[in-house]
């Protein structure tokens, strides 16, 4: 069973993280260049990853390590791109923190939904469901005309 430590730390820095990023995206200067700002990001990521080799050492080797890699690692590095640039444009196009965010997430997250059930074989609950609607609803909410 894992730890109760790591189950609720794992969520925290995931929230805490996620808000950072959006707030920090927001305050991305509008007139700089998203290319040289990303590379900054993801320079200064690569030197902070580094740094969390003392918290989790490569047991076997680095070589070794990379052998046990497949796509998933090209198609995250895809997909984390895309989120920069993606909510770089949004923010620079007037949408508004809270809405952007939750927007993406609640619709991404209805996305693999189907993904979730018949690839990974997750199952879902009628609370589930029921959640899913409570989310359609939101997004409603969240793009009613004043």
């Amino acid at each position: 069973m894992k730890s109760m430590f790591l189950f609720y730390f794992s969520i925290t820095l995931t929230i805490c993280s996620s808000a950072l990023y959006h707030f920090v995206a927001k305050s991305t200067p509008a007139n700089v260049n998203f290319t040289v700002s990303l590379l900054v990001t993801y320079g200064t990521a690569f030197i902070i990853t580094l740094l969390t080799f003392y918290f989790f050492p490569v047991k076997n080797g680095i070589i070794a390590e990379l052998k046990q890699l497949n796509w998933a690692s090209i198609g995250l590095a895809a997909g984390v791109v895309g989120i920069e640039f993606g909510f770089l444009l949004t923010y620079r196009a007037g949408w508004h923190l809270g809405i952007a965010s939750v927007l993406v997430n609640v619709v991404a997250s209805l996305i693999l939904v189907p993904v979730a059930i018949f690839i990974f074989k997750d199952e879902i609950s009628w609370v589930n469901i029921l959640g899913i609607f409570i989310c359609l609803a939101g997004l409603v909410m969240l793009n009613w005309k004043r």
